[in-house]
């Protein structure tokens, strides 16, 4: 997959995705959700028992000079919230890491803590919420609070040209972030999976917004996600980044 050449050099570049973390780390603009991460993490799920949980805000986990950004919704309160990093230690994780990796953006099909090696090549992988939220339903004022976050990683990404929403909230946090970017779509970006809706930044390349329902197992369960669909979003998003 060519690239283009991101004007800073990879040092700066990694000094700033660490910046950014710490930011999102050290929030605590929601101080409902920090206190509900830190008691999951005290209380543990019993599978978990042994685990030392995360228990704080996720950062975004990928390649900083990624042209996909993948938008999810929230931690999952045993999952991300967990191991600290983004789709990582549940059964969403599983579905949306084994798809990255045969769609050549992940070097590995499995992510089981921060350790296992897992690497992903131009993908960067975040969410409309850092911290996991109570029922796993996060408010509108929850997603305020926080998309600045997610607005500072788009807005950082050189040379971006798919934003990836994984289900109804991953797609509106995407495409908000995007008009806040200075992006103007044509038309109005209606969620469905497979759904493409092209935003275009005046002197910059286009960017081209897609859609997937959420790998949750609410969806992978009942058939609503298959792989084969999701196959399909990631196939589209690697032809988009590949010159003709």
């Amino acid at each position: 997959m060519p690239r283009s050449q991101s004007s800073a050099s990879p040092a700066s570049l990694e000094a700033a995705f660490a910046a950014r973390a710490a930011r999102v780390i050290a929030c605590e603009r929601c101080p409902e959700l920090r206190a509900y991460c830190a008691r999951i993490a005290m209380e543990k799920k019993r599978e978990h028992r042994d685990a030392d949980y995360w228990g704080r805000p996720v950062p975004a986990f990928g390649d900083p000079r990624a042209r996909v950004l993948l938008v999810g919704l929230a931690p999952g309160a045993h999952g991300s919230n967990r191991t600290g990093r983004p789709f990582t230690g549940d059964a969403s994780g599983e579905w949306l890491y084994r798809a990255l990796y045969r769609a050549g953006f992940a070097n590995q099909p499995t992510a089981r803590d921060r350790g296992d090696g897992l690497e992903l090549r131009d993908a960067l992988v975040t969410a409309a919420l850092r911290c996991a939220p109570p029922k796993n339903k996060p408010t509108p004022t929850q997603l305020l609070r926080c998309f600045p976050y997610l607005l500072d990683e788009l807005s950082a990404l050189e040379s971006l040209r798919v934003v990836i929403g994984l289900g109804a909230i991953g797609w509106r946090a995407g495409a908000s972030a995007l008009r806040a970017a200075g992006y103007a779509f044509e038309g109005r970006p209606l969620f469905a999976h497979g759904a493409e809706a092209l935003a275009r930044g005046g002197s910059r390349p286009s960017v081209t917004l897609l859609a997937s329902y959420h790998p949750s197992r609410q969806n992978t369960n009942t058939g609503v996600l298959s792989e084969v669909m999701l196959d399909a979003v990631f196939a589209r998003a690697s032809e988009l980044v590949t010159p003709a």
